[in-house]
């Protein structure tokens, strides 16, 4: 095992795969600034839904969100162009991991993905060719990384398409409900539009997701099949990007290929200057023992977090305990009537909480989350106990998940004041789903 993890091989992909994602990284932050996003996720709301303990991530006041953002652009622009690439990987990494946890109105699993993969990314020598690094310091010129950063990364790579794909084995995906709910807001679409209402059209994309998520990584590593794969591969991502504009992540998809491909291949393509490593050393760090333990411990982690909400009560599909960080995408679509009521102790009087006064449109959809209405009555406890009033909370909560009858999400006699939230286990004034 340690021959095989510490054989040194050729690094072209690894330094072909840093240009691209040092570009992508940057223009998904300077993005964030041209499209809106920073003003509708950061400035316009009165307060984000951080995750749950990290309160003390807030965004910066006034534009100063901006300013953040240009700054983590011009760290991923350095990361390209291998700048002072340690540093600049290391700043991109915990500002955007900050920025991650500081709210969840936009959660996406693959903002997740991206902090797995800046972490990756600062531990491995991206910046050893190509590099503005090694032209100031060409001591640091380096045509070898050993194996196990190609085999960290495809491992992380079959973790996530692999659970994926098996979290769409369930019957509102296999019977085309979920794909039919996703495609109604897509009929105004030039040329494709009506196609997409199409019930056969469905059911493509729900076998073909499920399939694609669960077979890719195996295909790209045959060598038979890995060019069909990449063809597929490069419909599929597209597709995505087409139809649900999911920013930067289909093409990142694409630039994991290069990992997959023959290393000569990617050498004689795109970097015909650079000496091609063969001698297949290997190489045996001090550190290699922690090292390899690191690996094990991450891909297991990775492994089993996918896993937690088996073992917590309920449907993750309506209770959302153990739903993120699990690569569940896109599963379910949810609606919901939320009101909440705030009932004054010391008077005996009560009112219903006006929401567009407290949260954005956008917002108020984390109310069909026990997380966001836990999260929204904790926020107007402290806001009615900074008045010196004592209040009780009740929520009448019903949702939808996938279209089917509204039911009953959080326990209506519940005080959501002193309701206690559970990190770990299923919170019981979550009242699980009855058919």
């Amino acid at each position: 095992m340690k021959e095989f993890l510490f054989k040194r091989v050729d690094n072209s992909p690894l330094i072909v795969f840093r240009i691209i994602f040092g570009f992508l990284i940057a223009a998904e932050a300077w993005g964030a600034i041209f499209t809106g996003w920073i003003k509708r996720t950061l400035i316009e709301p009165e307060f984000t839904f951080n995750f749950i303990g990290f309160d003390f991530l807030q965004p910066l006041p006034g534009e100063w969100m901006y300013v953040y953002y240009i700054v983590m652009g011009l760290a991923g622009f350095f990361v390209m162009i291998g700048f002072k690439y340690r540093l600049n990987i290391l700043v991109y990494t915990i500002m955007w991991t900050a920025v991650y946890l500081m709210q969840k109105t936009s959660y996406n699993n693959h903002y997740y993905l991206l902090i797995l993969l800046l972490v990756f990314m600062s531990i491995v020598p991206a910046h050893r060719y190509k590099s503005v690094d090694v032209r100031l310091n060409p001591k640091l010129e380096c045509h070898h990384i050993p194996n196990w950063v190609i085999i960290f990364i495809i491992a992380q790579l079959w973790i996530v398409y692999t659970y994926a794909s098996v979290a769409k084995i369930y019957p509102d995906w296999l019977n085309a409900t979920v794909p039919e709910l996703l495609m109604q807001g897509k009929s105004h679409f030039f040329l494709v539009g009506d196609l997409l209402q199409q019930t056969w059209v469905h059911y493509v994309i729900a076998y073909f997701g499920i399939l694609f998520d669960l077979l890719i990584v195996p295909a790209l590593l045959w060598k038979k099949t890995r060019n069909t794969a990449f063809f597929i591969s490069i419909f599929f991502h597209l597709f995505n990007s087409f139809i649900f504009h999911i920013g930067i992540f289909p093409y990142m998809s694409l630039a994991f290929t290069l990992f997959f491909f023959p290393k000569e291949f990617i050498n004689r393509k795109f970097l015909k200057s650079k000496p091609f490593y063969n001698q297949a050393e290997i190489n045996l760090p001090k550190y290699h023992k922690a090292l390899t333990g690191f690996i094990g411990l991450w891909l297991v982690i990775q492994f089993c977090l996918p896993l937690r909400h088996w073992f917590i009560k309920g449907d993750v599909l309506w209770t959302e305990e153990g739903h993120r960080m699990s690569w569940r995408m896109m599963l379910r679509t949810k609606n919901s009537s939320t009101l909440m009521k705030i009932v004054n102790k010391t008077t005996g009087k009560s009112f219903y909480v006006k929401k567009d006064d407290y949260l954005t449109e956008k917002q108020q959809r984390m109310l069909a989350k026990p997380d966001g209405i836990w999260q929204f009555s904790q926020r107007l406890k402290d806001e009615y106990e900074a008045k010196g009033e004592d209040i009780e909370i009740y929520v009448k909560s019903r949702v939808s998940v996938n279209g089917k009858p509204y039911k009953e999400l959080i326990d209506p006699k519940q005080d959501m004041a002193k309701a206690k939230w559970d990190y770990f286990f299923h919170n019981d004034w979550v009242l699980l789903y009855k058919n």
